[in-house]
């Protein structure tokens, strides 16, 4: 029946669930696939189905519930956890708008921003989708992407294989006036505790304030955040 907690209602209940979750069930096939006796498997199966965890087709079979999903979807992301005190201290360095970014398929999202209080800024709001094909996130994230994502994005991208090839040199990128006229920024890897890169910080605001080298400016406490981030994941 699988682990132990020591607590022998939990421990049934999760062996019903996983059962129903290897292949959906009935009673029979519940009561084979736990070792449990008829009464118990199906009090904590219409137990179970009671608050979500599994549900019963009009087959009779059970399968795993919609709460499951619920509860998963509700759980935290440790990036965005962290994002949500790196971000700000970074924004309050540079004065900057400060982005994260992850890749999905043949797109960035924006999945945690921070602005400045006041002037101009390069407001990019959360869950914002952007091409691959330009920008210093796009930069990073196709530097550590997977040569076939890198191909795809390379038939397309306003940036070269050389351009990568840099990025992954000297560790960050810039670009100016490439996603945005009158835009620029420097992006960094963020890695997780295995070394992946896993998202892209950025830094962005307008040319004419920021200059055409925001790297001179901002690669360092880039740098610094991003790995302010690893560390936090």
């Amino acid at each position: 029946m699988g682990q132990h907690s020591g607590i022998g209602v939990l421990d049934k209940a999760v062996a019903v669930l996983r059962a129903a979750a290897a292949e959906p069930c009935g009673l029979a096939e519940l009561c084979q696939r736990t070792g449990l006796p008829r009464a118990t498997a199906h009090r904590l199966a219409v137990g179970l189905e009671v608050h979500g965890l599994l549900r019963r087709a009009n087959d009779g079979r059970w399968r795993p519930g919609p709460a499951l999903a619920e509860l998963s979807a509700r759980s935290a992301d440790p990036l965005l956890e962290a994002a949500a005190a790196v971000l700000p201290r970074l924004r309050d360095l540079t004065g900057e708008s400060v982005q994260l970014y992850r890749r999905d398929g043949m797109q960035r999202v924006c999945v945690a921003s921070s602005e400045p209080a006041s002037g101009l800024r390069d407001t990019v709001p959360v869950g914002t989708r952007l091409s691959m094909a330009a920008g210093s996130g796009a930069k990073v994230l196709s530097a550590w992407a997977d040569p076939a994502t890198q191909r795809a994005v390379l038939a397309e991208a306003v940036f070269t294989e050389r351009t990568l090839l840099e990025v992954r040199r000297r560790g960050w990128a810039h670009s100016v006036a490439e996603r945005e006229s009158g835009v620029a920024s420097v992006s960094a890897p963020v890695r997780d505790g295995t070394g992946q890169v896993v998202a892209a910080v950025s830094v962005s605001g307008p040319i004419d304030r920021i200059g055409r080298r925001p790297s001179a400016r901002w690669a360092a406490n880039l740098l610094a955040a991003a790995d302010a981030l690893q560390h936090r994941l």
